[in-house]
């Protein structure tokens, strides 16, 4: 597996090749996701509706999750090498929403 080398290369190429919208049913949700570096955030915006993916850089208020991580955290997790569960028990990840919808979007190749 090649090295995802930015959070940006993730978002707009490796995710949406990722995405299982057969395993999306019945999901619709907005994910906000920032991204801290120590100098500077990212923020990115993933929509999940009629099975369907669409990956935005900002923010959207009305998100039904957030997740909060250090970019070196964030490209460890897509990499491979410190899991979602590990990150959230460690607090390496803030999270405010539905966990077992949380869990839904692992399943869907989002998370």
């Amino acid at each position: 597996m090649t090295e995802i080398k930015t959070p940006a290369e993730f978002f707009e190429t490796v995710l949406p090749a990722r995405f299982k919208p057969e395993k999306a049913a019945g999901i619709d949700v907005i994910v906000q996701l920032t991204l801290n570096n120590g100098k500077n955030e990212q923020n990115w915006v993933v929509t999940i509706k009629n099975q369907k993916l669409y990956v935005d850089q900002g923010t959207n208020p009305s998100a039904s999750l957030s997740l909060n991580l250090s970019e070196n955290d964030f490209m460890n997790m897509i990499n491979g090498s410190l899991s979602a569960e590990k990150a959230f028990f460690t607090g390496k990840i803030r999270f405010q929403g539905n966990i077992a919808l949380a869990l839904k979007l692992r399943d869907a190749g989002i998370l």
